[in-house]
């Protein structure tokens, strides 16, 4: 008989470890079982996620609506502050905010986390966020990526993308299609900065102003790391509320873009958006940023949400019930603007005070 192969571990010595990958299952499986609703019928560690459609007998014509996104720089503020259990809430946040707005509900989302080395406790954490986002939204977990890529991240570096599916009955799909004159535009409050415009924050609060991540800001009430990773706010529970009981003519997520950028995306040509600026009054980090870093009106409007995470386009007669509906779920809401004619040469969104 020939002499039995000696095992050896040159994959390991790459810096890749199938040991880490299997454990970080094992750690991670009981947080993405929490997330299975009705028509999940896979389990993790298979080759593809499995999501049935049969149970989704309330839905006449579907109309299946994906999105993908990711964290953005938001994530170098997780490595500054060793802390990683809200990104993962971010990264979900992301992801369903850009389908609600088409009316759809999300079911189901996959991740995909890339390191240099495999830290199991740190991915593990970021899952957990992740599966936390989930049960917020209302989605299930169905798989995703873990790939341990050696010297393609600097240490303790990593990078976190994410896609959802959702669904939509054709018939109630929102295109902004139906908006016009006289309609009003309601905006959610945000949590914060949500997931955007961290180039311009980390380099106004780190490089020109020097400031820590553990540095107490009392405008906030907490320190500058605390503030900068408060999570995304995520709007499913609000929307799929509202949708039930009044007509919805367009929503706007305001993200990257900001209002100028991401309400002309719903708008016909016809109309344009004013926006009553004191309407509502921003949270406390963007007043600090505009402030320290010099910011004019029009970026600041460009950039960030300023305080309003959705946008909601609605009949003028259910403003303030609305108001009241979104309220009653403890949430915040502003009356903050209405629907015009757009003339010749003018722009699409216009603010007054």
């Amino acid at each position: 008989m020939g002499k039995v192969p000696e095992i050896t571990d040159r994959y390991s010595e790459a810096g890749v470890s199938i040991d880490r990958a299997n454990k970080l299952i094992d750690l991670i499986r009981p947080y993405i079982n929490r997330t299975f609703k009705p028509g999940v019928i896979s389990d993790i560690g298979g080759y593809s996620g499995l999501f049935s459609l049969r149970n989704l007998d309330d839905v006449e014509e579907p109309v299946l609506v994906a999105s993908s996104d990711g964290v953005g720089t938001k994530l170098k503020i997780a490595f500054m502050m060793d802390k990683h259990d809200t990104v993962g809430i971010d990264l979900v946040a992301m992801c369903v905010n850009d389908i609600l707005v088409q009316g759809a509900r999300p079911l189901f989302m996959l991740d995909y986390l890339a390191m240099g080395k495999l830290d199991t406790d740190k991915a593990a954490q970021i899952i957990k966020g992740i599966c936390k986002g989930c049960e917020l939204a209302n989605c299930s977990l169905i798989g995703g990526e873990t790939a341990e890529m050696p010297s393609m991240y600097k240490n303790g570096e990593y990078d976190l993308a994410g896609f959802v599916v959702g669904i939509v009955d054709n018939k109630k799909i929102i295109d902004g299609s139906d908006i016009s004159v006289g309609n009003q535009l309601i905006g959610i409050r945000s949590s914060g900065l949500h997931s955007n415009g961290y180039s311009l924050v980390r380099k106004i609060f780190f490089e020109e102003l020097k400031m820590d991540v553990e540095d107490y800001v009392a405008e906030f009430g907490r320190t500058l790391g605390e503030e900068l990773l408060e999570p995304t706010k995520i709007y499913v529970k609000v929307i799929e509320t509202l949708k039930k009981d009044f007509h919805i003519h367009g929503i706007v997520h305001i993200t990257g873009g900001g209002f100028l950028e991401n309400i002309p995306r719903i708008l016909p040509k016809r109309c344009k958006a004013v926006i009553k600026r004191a309407a509502w009054e921003p949270h406390p980090v963007f007043k600090l940023l505009q402030r320290v870093g010099k910011i004019s009106e029009t970026e600041m409007m460009r950039v960030f949400n300023n305080g309003i995470g959705m946008i909601l386009v609605v009949n003028k007669d259910e403003v303030e019930e609305i108001i009241e509906r979104i309220k009653a779920m403890e949430e915040i809401a502003y009356h903050i603007g209405w629907i015009e004619t757009r003339e010749e040469g003018e722009k699409p969104v216009q603010f007054i005070e």
